[in-house]
């Protein structure tokens, strides 16, 4: 009772709670009032009757008629005496029963609900809290890229604007912070100088003034922001950002990097010094059919097939393996071995097909955009469709609905080789996705994901290879922390590098049990003098000091990780 009393009495101190109470006070003024005139006209009334009673019996029948409760002890014979009975009781069915419980509520009761709410909304970090990641942004990527984040053992705070959503966040089981992101205080109140980086994910305003007013608390924390324009990067860094990424645009490059490719099917995605690893989709190669062993891949190139990427399933190939038309192999080697399996590869007549056929790009967006920008630097010809005019060179746009068979079939369908399906919007690549896979069985289809959610129904549609902006953002931020930790191949798909750990010293490569138990493939080893040792033989044995560089999806990371890291 003396807790509840303390926190009545700072509640009623609140400048909006004392402007509540003379509303309420106001109410109850008035009600009073009315009770008091109903109680001397019932008297009035009475002697009317020719009948007396006291005042206390007044204010009783007055109130027993308001509530409607209406014993019937004490009733009025004449019709004035009736008459003025039912104004009562309308008037108090009116006041007490509807009028007084909803004042009440909406002027003490919810404001005090909501005070609760707001006591119990954290606005601080404890003082020694270090080494976290602050996330600014209204956008619902940013919950994704805090899933991902907390995958890789990276504590992420998110700062709220609003009391609601703070409390939902953290029923979601988040860790989320009431504040506004252009007060000092506040980033005071996150520890913004014992964080490891400051993530501005708004539009471009917001992420200035965000960035701005962070770099007053403190000059060295690392901040990284998006940036929707060009020009924006600039304004950013003389803000104080030390990395400004156009995700959209870094988006629409690595779709356009996958599309399939006659002249050169093996596309390099990423190197860690001489390892190189590349991915080379077998769609109308002379593969198709073959096994593992059949093909001779290793035995020709020297190159390695570390897995199969089966629209969104890793497949860690054995001998007896059967490449299928949907298979993108997953290669570790040199660059020679990479441009040896090219040559492999690369089937007669190709080169004139692929300058008939242009890419098909849905979706004249940023991202689409940018696809095409990068296409052009390919030297690959390519059609937009979008259902308005876009920046592009009239020659590449039809104007038109993707969804309609007549642009589609105007844009090229019939002959592309690979279309990209570019929107912001999940549900409508997933539309386009399945349509362009019923068109066409043998086209290569590349879409773009919002969601992480919407990763596998993409698949299950018939997209042979998706991407998602928050995975990306994952991607950029995990190696800006810790450089060359982890690159996505394709969504769901990584290359990572982690220490030997005790579990592993000693042990040969074929006995460690890592492709059995996390289905994942060891793709490359660098000692502790920094050398270099790809596609280890299975007589390998790990030592002390060594780092390993392993292929997997996303459950055998973290799988390894549990086990061995």
């Amino acid at each position: 009772m003396k807790f509840l009393s303390s926190e009545i009495s700072s509640f009623v101190q609140l400048r909006s709670m004392r402007r509540n109470m003379v509303f309420l006070l106001r109410f109850f003024i008035m009600l009073f009032g009315l009770i008091t005139l109903y109680s001397v006209l019932f008297h009035y009334i009475m002697l009317y009757e020719e009948r007396s009673y006291s005042w206390v019996t007044g204010v009783y029948w007055t109130l027993t008629v308001m509530s409607t409760l209406g014993f019937g002890d004490i009733t009025f014979y004449s019709d004035l005496g009736r008459i003025f009975s039912i104004v009562v009781l309308l008037s108090g069915v009116m006041l007490l029963l509807i009028m007084l419980p909803f004042a009440f509520i909406q002027f003490f009761y919810a404001p005090w609900l909501e005070a609760q709410k707001k006591g119990l909304t954290p606005r601080s970090l404890p003082p020694e809290t270090s080494g976290h990641i602050i996330l600014v942004s209204s956008s619902p990527l940013a919950l994704n890229l805090m899933d991902e984040l907390k995958n890789y053992g990276r504590r992420c705070v998110y700062l709220c604007h609003d009391n609601q959503q703070t409390l939902s966040l953290m029923d979601q089981g988040y860790e989320a912070i009431l504040g506004e992101h252009d007060a000092s205080t506040v980033y005071h109140n996150l520890r913004l100088p014992q964080a490891a980086m400051l993530v501005a994910l708004d539009s471009d305003v917001r992420n200035t003034n965000i960035v701005f007013t962070a770099r007053e608390v403190d000059q060295n924390v690392r901040i990284v922001a998006s940036a929707q324009n060009e020009d924006t990067i600039d304004i950013l860094n003389l803000a104080g950002c030390q990395q400004a990424f156009q995700f959209h645009k870094l988006l629409g490059e690595a779709l356009a990097r996958r599309v399939f490719n006659d002249k050169a099917r093996a596309s390099v995605i990423t190197r860690f010094s001489e390892l190189v690893i590349a991915e080379a989709p077998l769609m109308r190669s002379a593969l198709v059919g073959r096994s593992l062993r059949e093909a001779g891949l290793r035995n020709a190139t020297g190159a390695n097939v570390v897995g199969l990427w089966e629209r969104g399933r890793l497949v860690l190939p054995v001998a007896d393996t059967v490449f299928t038309d949907t298979s993108v192999m997953v290669i570790a080697g040199h660059s020679r071995q990479i441009e040896a399996v090219n040559k492999f590869m690369d089937p007669s007549g190709s080169e004139a097909r692929q300058e008939e056929s242009p890419v098909l790009i849905l979706g004249g967006g940023r991202v689409g955009r940018a696809a095409a920008r990068q296409l052009q630097g390919m030297r690959r010809d390519y059609r937009i469709v979008d259902k308005k005019e876009v920046n592009v060179r009239k020659s590449s746009l039809v104007v038109g609905d993707a969804a309609d068979l007549a642009v589609l079939d105007e844009a090229g369908i019939r002959t592309a080789p690979s279309v990209l399906i570019t929107t912001h919007d999940d549900d409508t690549n997933i539309y386009l996705t399945l349509y362009c896979r019923r068109l066409r069985k043998d086209i290569q289809i590349i879409s773009r994901a919002t969601f992480d959610r919407n990763v596998s129904i993409m698949h299950a549609a018939g997209a042979d290879l998706v991407l998602s902006q928050a995975s990306l953002m994952t991607n950029c931020i995990i190696n800006l922390l810790e450089p060359g930790k982890v690159t996505m191949i394709n969504e769901g798909l990584n290359i990572f590098r982690c220490p030997v750990g005790r579990n592993l010293l000693g042990k040969e490569l074929k006995g460690s049990g890592i492709r059995s138990r996390t289905h994942c493939s060891v793709v490359a080893l660098r000692d502790a003098q920094g050398t270099m040792l790809i596609n280890p033989e299975p007589q390998y044995v790990f030592s002390e000091g060594e780092e390993v560089y392993l292929i997997g999806d996303r459950r055998g990371e973290k799988s390894f990780y549990e086990i061995y890291g």
